[in-house]
């Protein structure tokens, strides 16, 4: 049991009106948030990696809002409605990142981004192309253009892509760097008095006499009011919250001489996504080949994927071409049968912001501000 100081636990244990648990994009943003509307707030961010564990650090850095075939899946399973509105909230995320940020402190290019339809997909590539017109007019309120989703198949030869018949264009989208997105949010909460701890791990949380009680691998900790901002991992201290997790494997290749690729790509309804990064591709996706083995909260690589991934860079992206791979690695995405995220009291002063289905860098902004305000409303 760690013994602490009386400057130790005046100065950052007990002195805290609000603790965060988890010190990725939503985590820090509804620091962020609470900061500039309540200054004299002492906010306090536990972590329990070294860095961000979860995805926040480890995305592929895609500014998006979703693939014409993504938006169609979902059209099959909520209304109208209910799709722009996500596609509202996502087009609001990206732009309040931005703002917070700064487009040039997060290296964000707006390079647009592709569908890619391979041989075998015309049925397909069809259907969707029959679809951008409809999805055009209904997403163009949030958007602000009619002039979302094109055809773009004659770019295909000069991206050098195999086994790809046709392409659909998206002019909104954008990518950006996630460790220099991290950095900037880091120091920006910083500067605002907020203490980030890391290697501080929850193993309870109790309410305890007018506090929450936090029980952790660093000692006991209390705050009047607790954020769980801990999207997939939500469930190890709230089953009820029901999120599921999504190991989403990446690998990003040696510099490529002449490489063609300036953008986002995506295919197989969003399941594999790649991009331009330094001269390098980076690729990730595979989760679809066994979903059970990738419901988990482990980190690693399996075979299965690092099979299709390497096999789909040779016959998709890069063919003909000679590559290497530099880096392997792997972050847990939070994933719920409802679109939206999870912003909610869960306990008296108690509130979580979790569930973010794969695009937190597209809600994170506002998840996190959208449970700060919650939690300020409560006083």
């Amino acid at each position: 049991m760690n013994t602490y100081s009386y400057w130790e636990r005046t100065a950052f244990i007990d002195n805290a009106d609000v603790i965060i648990i988890g010190s990725g994009l939503v985590g820090l943003s509804a620091a962020l948030h609470l900061k500039k509307q309540e200054p004299a707030l002492k906010v306090l961010v536990l972590e329990r990696g070294f860095l961000p564990t979860g995805a926040s650090t480890k995305n592929a850095g895609f500014a998006c809002f979703g693939t014409v075939s993504e938006q169609l899946a979902a059209l099959d399973k909520s209304s109208e409605d209910e799709v722009l509105q996500m596609v509202d909230y996502k087009w609001r995320g990206l732009q309040r990142l931005r703002q917070n940020l700064g487009d040039e402190n997060i290296d964000y290019q707006q390079y647009g981004g592709y569908e890619l339809f391979g041989n075998d997909e015309q049925e397909k590539a069809e259907r969707c192309t029959d679809q951008i017109e409809r999805l055009n007019k209904l997403f163009q309120p949030a958007i602000g253009s009619a002039a979302i989703y094109s055809v773009a198949d004659a770019k295909i030869p000069g991206f050098g892509f195999g086994n790809t018949s046709r392409m659909i264009y998206n002019a909104f989208e954008g990518q950006i760097d996630t460790g220099k997105m991290m950095r900037i949010l880091l120091n920006q909460v910083y500067n605002l008095g907020v203490l980030v701890l890391n290697g501080c791990e929850i193993r309870q949380i109790e309410q305890e006499n007018g506090f929450i009680s936090l029980t952790t691998s660093q000692g006991n900790f209390k705050a009047g009011k607790v954020i769980l901002a801990t999207n997939a991992f939500a469930n190890q201290l709230f089953p009820e919250l029901k999120v599921t997790p999504g190991r989403g494997q990446v690998l990003v290749t040696k510099p490529i001489t002449g490489l063609k690729l300036k953008g986002t790509y995506h295919f197989n309804e969003g399941y594999y996504y790649f991009r331009n990064i330094d001269n390098r591709v980076l690729f990730g996706g595979g989760r679809n080949l066994d979903f059970a083995a990738e419901e988990t909260w482990e980190f690693g690589q399996t075979e299965a994927v690092k099979q299709q991934l390497t096999q789909y860079l040779k016959q998709i992206i890069l063919p003909g071409q000679n590559f290497e791979i530099d880096y392997w690695w792997s972050g847990i995405m939070g994933f719920g049968e409802n679109i939206t995220p999870i912003v909610k009291q869960v306990e008296p002063n108690v509130f979580c912001a979790v569930r973010c289905n794969g695009m937190g860098v597209a809600m994170g902004s506002l998840v996190g501000e959208e449970v700060a305000g919650l939690l300020l409303s409560q006083n």
